[in-house]
């Protein structure tokens, strides 16, 4: 990307305000992978001292967010994407800061070519919870769309 266009996190940050609102910080966004960050804030805590589910969950979509942003932000001008359904599993107790690394998980040329036929192409983003000493705390599925415009 030129450094005169913003970065995806810049997008996803002007566009989507509960990016700001959860302080997310963005490690990485690639065509392939993006990772984010819930910095530890006492203010998004659950009952036992660890982020809320909801605010992992929105970490989590983000990140996805992202990859998907990244995969095909060229795209813009003709389709919208579109989260259509998502799972989380929580896997073990997260404490302190998060992190997401999301992995998009089908090729862009596929996805690309479905939307150049007229369809309304699905794809799969996975993402994984890590807390800092790299124990999975929760896993993320997320369909994806790519809607046309009309």
């Amino acid at each position: 990307m030129s450094e005169t266009l913003p970065s995806v996190g810049e997008m996803l940050a002007a566009t989507v305000p509960m990016v700001r609102t959860l302080n997310l910080e963005f490690i990485e966004a690639s065509p392939e992978r993006a990772v984010l960050r819930l910095p530890d804030q006492p203010d998004f805590h659950n009952h036992v001292g660890g982020p809320h589910a909801g605010a992992m969950f929105t970490l989590a979509e983000s990140a996805s967010g992202a990859v998907v942003l990244a995969a095909f932000g060229d795209q813009l001008g003709r389709a919208v994407p579109l989260a259509v359904r998502a799972e989380i599993g929580y896997k073990k107790l997260a404490k302190g800061p998060v992190t997401a690394t999301a992995t998009l998980g089908r090729t862009v040329a596929e996805v690309v070519a479905e939307l150049d036929a007229g369809e309304r192409p699905e794809f799969p983003v996975n993402i994984a919870i890590t807390r800092e000493d790299g124990a999975v705390t929760g896993e993320m599925s997320i369909v994806w769309t790519l809607r046309p415009q009309s």
